[in-house]
């Protein structure tokens, strides 16, 4: 049975305070994220979660049924360049896996934890053939999943925005499906 305030106190035990209870079905599940995936991003093909390593837009709209609650958790940041803001974000995705494989000792089992950037954990990343190293450091993005970022945490009360530029705030989301 989940005990939402055992886990809240879990939460925030990995210093994560800006987070949000929601039903799983809020999550917005749309084929023009992959798209985008596909037509726009340097990753696609070459990271073993990224598109196409992940599973059919059909089959992740089926694993978010299968569960009922979800956690957002939103991390925000200034960052004078791209070198900074992606040693925040490796450091907020091993944030998030790290509170992952605590609730699945806490009998989570269920628990899968969507990361809030592209897979950044391994220094050096074979981007060649797509396939992961390092699987138990890995995880898919919202959007590999097809996950439309901006509608769901909007519909949650959040802010995010697309940025022109490192000097504006960040806004980044992560995800807990948990049952």
């Amino acid at each position: 049975m989940l005990n939402k305030e055992e886990i809240n106190r879990l939460i925030k035990k990995h210093g994560l305070d800006d987070f949000k209870w929601f039903n799983a079905s809020e999550i917005v599940v749309s084929r023009w994220v992959r798209f985008k995936c596909q037509f726009g991003c340097g990753s696609y093909g070459k990271k073993g979660c990224c598109p196409p390593h992940v599973p059919s837009l059909e089959s992740c709209r089926e694993f978010f049924s299968e569960y009922t609650d979800a956690v957002l958790i939103h991390f925000s940041g200034y960052f004078k360049n791209r070198k900074e803001h992606d040693k925040w974000c490796r450091q907020n995705d091993r944030q998030l896996l790290k509170l992952g494989n605590d609730l699945f000792h806490m009998g989570y089992y269920k628990s899968f934890v969507i990361v809030s950037s592209t897979c950044r954990m391994c220094r050096d990343c074979p981007e060649d053939d797509g396939v992961c190293k390092n699987r138990l450091a890995s995880r898919p993005t919202a959007e590999a999943l097809g996950v439309d970022v901006f509608a769901t945490v909007r519909k949650l009360g959040y802010p995010i925005e697309v940025l022109k530029d490192y000097e504006q705030k960040a806004n980044r989301y992560g995800f807990i499906l948990i049952e």
